[in-house]
């Protein structure tokens, strides 16, 4: 028999504390206590993991959950524990009298959950075992990790699909806190979801403030400042090396901040011990690379400040999101300059992946470095990112509070999209480019006759693309995947056509224009 979302409810309240379901949660979990399979995303402090853990505690069998980091696997299982919940992992840090009490337990039927990660599952050993155990589904958590689109590729998820043909009757649930269009397409096609309902929640965390900031100085310097103003208060800062993170944790502490680091070179006990202090302090700062976050589940941080930039609006979302879970009002702060847009590229250019892969990569790049630079209100411009319509400025962002000084863009715009309509949507956004410019390489008789060919040789080709990347972020361009080989298309009709009768002005940042201080 099948349990009712009144039953999910009461094991909400009476196990993890809280009276009724948010969001999307009670649908997701509709449907997995029915035997369905889901992709499920769900913004950072939406409660994507209740999503399969109820449904785990009240279908029959255990809950299996793949999981890409051990510390995450670690927090939440740890944290399950805490409520009474029956709960394992079996990882490479397992010793074997643990594993061995893990299997007994699992054969016994005592578990309603076991973590496992996608290289364990697969190996043939654990794969013949959880083959003679009932399990009630199959959860693979940070799912976005699957896709070579997604900003947090791992190969080793590619391997789950495989679970399609070997649990063909356990229902799959993919979760992640953030995926645009395209990386969820490809989630659903490599995990064998096609047929799966899909649910994506509104990206809005009203609670947060988002502030960015280019460079004038060290970016420690001003981290200092930007923490001295918030004392007494709880934050994370983000640095984008280890020995980053280990100097900025010991200027604040000179500072008289309580301050730590916390990177994936540190011994794990350390690690352990230092998330414990923050855990538990009014007024801690964790000074973190990217291994700190994901599982972390801190209400009271007041503050995220990245110290280096991000390298897509997916990870920016995900890590700026740690902060304000309790519902108040917490601050996003970015600290970026051309160096950081520099070294980020360079950093895809050295890495061993397929050129489309990294076309794809360069571009979640340069568009999070043009909602950092863009006068548009951040919040709204990674929700439409993320493919929300209808989306109103947020109101609090620096964006919204204090406007940057624009140059009119709207006649550079009414060009780009009258080229984006006449070329029919069939293109990227290099050719896009190339065809204002009158630089395509041997075009057609049709295209070189446009009235839109070489029209935009007042600009460059690098303001071009920047403002491409703008018309992205408002919402009046879209771009579909096209099988990975995205095209450029008009987006937002009504939008559109104000923009081409002058109704709608388009502005970009002047070039002598520089952000002010947060």
């Amino acid at each position: 028999m099948t349990a009712s979302l009144a039953e999910a409810r009461e094991v909400l309240r009476r196990t993890f504390g809280h009276t009724d379901f948010r969001g999307l949660q009670g649908e997701v979990i509709t449907e997995a206590l029915a035997g369905r399979s889901a992709l499920a995303v769900l913004p950072t402090g939406g409660g994507k993991s209740l999503c399969y853990q109820i449904p785990s505690m009240l279908r029959p069998g255990l809950g299996l959950v793949v999981s890409p980091l051990i510390a995450l696997m670690t927090d939440q299982v740890a944290a399950l524990q805490q409520s009474g919940v029956a709960a394992a992992r079996l990882d490479s840090a397992i010793e074997p009298a643990e594993r061995a009490e893990t299997w007994r337990r699992v054969e016994a039927g005592e578990l309603d959950l076991l973590y496992v990660s996608p290289e364990g599952l697969m190996a043939p050993h654990m794969m013949e075992r959880l083959r003679r155990t009932p399990l009630a589904l199959i959860a693979i958590d940070e799912a976005h990790c699957v896709s070579q689109w997604g900003h947090d590729f791992r190969p080793d998820y590619r391997t789950l699909g495989r679970l399609a043909d070997l649990f063909p009757d356990v229902p799959r649930l993919a979760v992640t806190a953030t995926a645009d269009a395209r990386t969820r397409d490809d989630i659903r096609a490599e995990l064998r979801l096609e047929d799966a309902l899909e649910f994506v929640a509104s990206f809005a965390r009203p609670e947060l403030a988002l502030f960015a900031e280019r460079k004038s100085g060290p970016a420690q310097k001003r981290v200092l400042e930007l923490v001295a103003e918030r004392r007494g208060r709880s934050g994370v800062v983000y640095a984008g090396s280890r020995d980053g993170t280990e100097r900025i944790a010991e200027a604040l502490r000179q500072a008289g901040v309580d301050a730590q680091a916390y990177h994936a070179g540190l011994d794990k006990h350390v690690r352990a011990n230092r998330l414990e202090a923050f855990l538990e302090a009014e007024d801690a700062v964790m000074v973190a690379t990217i291994a700190f976050g994901m599982g972390v589940d801190k209400p009271d941080v007041r503050f995220v400040i990245h110290a280096d930039p991000p390298g897509s609006i997916e990870a920016y979302w995900q890590e700026i999101g740690r902060a304000g879970r309790d519902g108040d009002l917490a601050e996003g702060i970015t600290l970026y300059g051309a160096s950081d847009l520099a070294w980020a590229l360079r950093r895809i250019d050295s890495r061993e992946m397929d050129d489309s892969v990294k076309q794809v990569q360069v571009r979640k790049v340069r568009q999070l470095y043009a909602m950092l630079e863009g006068a548009t209100c951040r919040a709204a411009a990674v929700r439409r990112y993320f493919g929300e319509e209808g989306v109103e400025p947020c109101g609090q962002c620096d964006v919204c509070l204090s406007p940057p000084e624009t140059e009119d863009a709207t006649e550079a715009a009414q060009k780009a999209l009258s080229a984006v309509h006449r070329m029919g949507g069939r293109f990227g956004r290099g050719r896009l480019v190339d065809h204002l410019l009158g630089k395509t390489k041997d075009p057609s008789d049709f295209e070189a006759g446009l009235t839109t060919f070489g029209i935009g040789q007042d600009r460059s080709a690098m303001a071009w693309r920047d403002l491409v990347d703008q018309l992205l972020f408002e919402g009046l361009l879209r771009e579909d995947p096209n099988d990975n080989r995205p095209l450029i298309g008009l987006g937002d009709a009504e939008g559109v056509r104000a923009v081409y009768r002058g109704e709608r002005r388009v502005a970009e940042i002047g070039r002598a224009s520089c952000r002010g201080s947060v």
